[in-house]
């Protein structure tokens, strides 16, 4: 008996400390478990906190997607105001120049107009000038022409009869000599106040 109670003693310390052990191990688990519990609600909380992240990232990427689109076709439209205005610049440029060297043709010929009328008004004021002074000597050989002529119907008048009909007559014509020579005299007085072109 003495074994059995040894037996008993020892079952009964196998089963205390089996128990013993037993309880420990199930509460070891127990704080395992909720400790693993625990982390799989952290670790649910950082996966839903990191999937509102990652929604709140798509949705941002997705509104800045937008965004770029909006600024692409800004910059498209843009650019094609810029090349629209660079091609009106240089239309005008064009227009400009076009219009600059219409201007400067025509400046050209307006030059040469000009030129070619002063070189005209100074030959017409040399000619005016040589037509003037023409014309005074043609006044003063006028002026002495009729002298001349008065002088000759003068001499002619202040003839008596007799002289008359001595320049006449055939026989001697002593007179008539006379009033050759002076006509002579006259004819070369107004032959001298001849003006040449």
């Amino acid at each position: 008996m003495m074994w059995l109670r040894c037996c008993i003693i020892i079952a009964a310390t196998i089963a205390t400390a089996t128990t013993a052990s037993a309880d420990q191990e199930t509460d070891r688990l127990r704080e395992a478990l909720r400790s693993a519990t625990a982390q799989a609600r952290q670790a649910a909380d950082q996966n839903a906190a990191l999937q509102a992240r990652l929604t709140a990232a798509e949705q941002e990427r997705e509104k800045l997607r937008k965004q770029n689109e909006a600024y692409r076709g800004q910059i498209k439209e843009l650019d094609q105001s810029y090349r629209q205005a660079v091609k009106d610049f240089n239309d005008r440029i064009a227009a400009r120049d076009d219009a600059l060297e219409k201007w400067k043709s025509a400046y050209g010929e307006a030059a040469t107009v000009a030129r070619n009328k002063d070189a005209e008004r100074a030959k017409f004021e040399a000619e005016a000038k040589d037509l003037t002074a023409r014309n005074k000597d043609c006044v003063a050989k006028n002026t002495q022409l009729v002298k001349v002529g008065q002088d000759f119907v003068t001499q002619y008048e202040a003839m008596n009869p007799f002289e008359k009909v001595l320049d006449h007559d055939p026989v001697f014509g002593l007179k008539r000599v006379e009033h050759q020579n002076a006509a002579q005299d006259f004819r070369d007085k107004i032959l001298e106040q001849k003006v040449t072109p």
